[in-house]
């Protein structure tokens, strides 16, 4: 049986920075051992969340996140919940398919909205295809609104021109800040679209020593140094400091982080709400900043 989670007719959306989080619940730690230990983390954190003034979720259709999420509800909910679709690789009727699954291993009547995973399956063949069937969810009451995930190579303006979107995700932080410099951000926010942030804090490399990073990431490794170097002449905390960045740029509506226990959110909370550092913010970008983008999603619990 399917357990309705019925929403408050008001959310938590105050003006502070907690309102403008997206929470990403990841995998519990290894050390977590069974499903009832995996339950009450999961329960700690969303009270956390509660508590801390946070109102969205966003989910992804791996693991069995959803399912813990649809056990662990506080009642009545608080929160607004984001899905992401499958590829299309494994067709349309399956993409429809999961996308009201994940409604239902949620023990959700609607969500916020559904972000279509990949832009790339937009520009496929079967793009306009998919798109359809995004606008059949929204106009069921499945879905407030709909979006899409995409990175700044995909050409999100284009994208919005043609779909128009509810919404956009895109990769931004201190270390790659080309979706802010270029002005695509505010140029989506002026199409009428609401921006979220991803991969906040680099996929970890802003906590990483220079040793530990990826293969991939060792050529960046220098510029990395640095940018670490000038947060700490500058007594910046990076966590704080990739919050305040995020959060203070025009046309951003809301920033996604990934935590795994009740106790990073806290981290998370505590620095979103710190006073933004004095910093001069684009000299903290990395020269070839495109090399972040093999990295892993941003987590705090893996270092991101």
């Amino acid at each position: 049986m399917v357990r309705i989670v019925t929403f408050q007719a008001e959310t938590r959306t105050g003006a502070g920075p907690a309102s403008r989080l997206a929470l990403n619940v990841l995998g519990a730690p290894a050390h977590a051992q069974g499903s009832s230990s995996r339950e009450d983390m999961v329960r700690a954190l969303l009270r956390t969340a509660a508590d801390g003034g946070v109102g969205l979720v966003a989910t992804r259709p791996h693991s069995d996140m959803e399912r813990l999420l649809g056990q662990c509800w506080p009642f009545p909910s608080p929160f607004r919940v984001t899905v992401r679709t499958v590829s299309t690789a494994e067709g349309l009727d399956r993409v429809e398919a999961r996308a009201r699954r994940s409604l239902e291993r949620m023990g959700l009547p609607r969500g916020e909205a559904i972000m279509v995973s990949s832009a790339t399956d937009l520009a496929g063949a079967e793009g306009r295809a998919l798109w359809d069937r995004m606008e059949r969810l929204k106009d069921m009451g499945l879905f407030r609104r709909i979006g899409v995930c995409a990175r700044v190579e995909d050409g999100p303006e284009l994208l919005a021109r043609r779909f128009r979107p509810d919404i956009v995700e895109l990769p931004c932080n201190l270390l790659d800040q080309r979706a802010a410099l270029s002005g695509l951000i505010e140029g989506l926010a002026g199409h009428g679209v609401s921006v979220q942030l991803r991969s906040i804090f680099a996929g970890g490399v802003l906590f990483a020593p220079r040793e530990d990073l990826p293969p991939h990431l060792v050529r960046a490794g220098s510029g990395v140094s640095r940018a670490r170097r000038s947060l700490a002449e500058s007594r910046a905390d990076p966590m704080q400091a990739a919050l305040a960045y995020g959060l203070m740029l025009p046309g951003v509506e809301t920033v996604s982080a990934g935590v795994a226990s009740a106790a990073e959110l806290r981290a998370v909370l505590a620095a979103a709400h710190a006073p933004a550092p004095d910093l001069d913010w684009a000299a903290l970008a990395l020269n070839d900043p495109a090399t972040l983008s093999a990295a892993g999603p941003s987590a705090v619990s893996s270092a991101a």
